[in-house]
């Protein structure tokens, strides 16, 4: 327990690079987890809400204030700070493939995280969405679990799910 306490993971820039964008979180941190959910909705229509941090908080209300360098369009390396709830996140997209994957890294109080998105057509219509996370930082365990992370996650796929039945 103690030794999940102290792991920092490796820097960002290296968790960006060799992690991220080599399709792959980091499976050392303490903090993981991945959800997936079937959306009765196309790819097309799913990845049009990920790939547009700027309209997130239209329908996860806790998310606010998204700024996205450059043209505002998610790109490989484009870095966008955003809020979810009281947390400021700052955050570089590693990987940008249209209806399959949109990953980013980023970083809030002190902690590194990698989020990958998998979008997966099926031949109904429908969108299989998986996404994994992982988050390290010294100590990040005392305000942060598993459990957490989890039911966040739960909870953001669904917002993604009713968002793209509505759309």
């Amino acid at each position: 327990m103690f030794q999940e306490m102290r792991y920092r993971g490796p820097s960002l820039d290296e968790l960006h690079e060799n992690y991220a964008k080599q399709h792959r979180i980091d499976e050392a941190a303490p903090i993981r987890s991945t959800h997936e959910v079937v959306i009765n909705a196309p790819a097309e229509r799913v990845w049009g809400l990920l790939a547009d941090p700027a309209g997130w908080s239209a329908f996860a209300p806790a998310i606010h204030d998204v700024h996205i360098a450059g043209d505002g369009t998610a790109a490989v390396d484009s870095r966008f700070t955003w809020v979810n709830g009281k947390a400021k996140i700052a955050s570089r997209f590693a990987v940008v493939e249209p209806l399959r994957e949109i990953t980013w890294t980023g970083t809030a109080m002190g902690s590194r995280a990698v989020h990958r998105h998998l979008l997966a057509p099926c031949a109904d219509g429908t969108t299989l969405l998986r996404t994994e996370e992982s988050m390290a930082g010294t100590l990040l365990g005392l305000v942060y679990n598993k459990a957490k992370l989890h039911a966040e996650l739960t909870r953001w796929l669904g917002l993604v799910k009713t968002a793209a039945k509505q759309s």
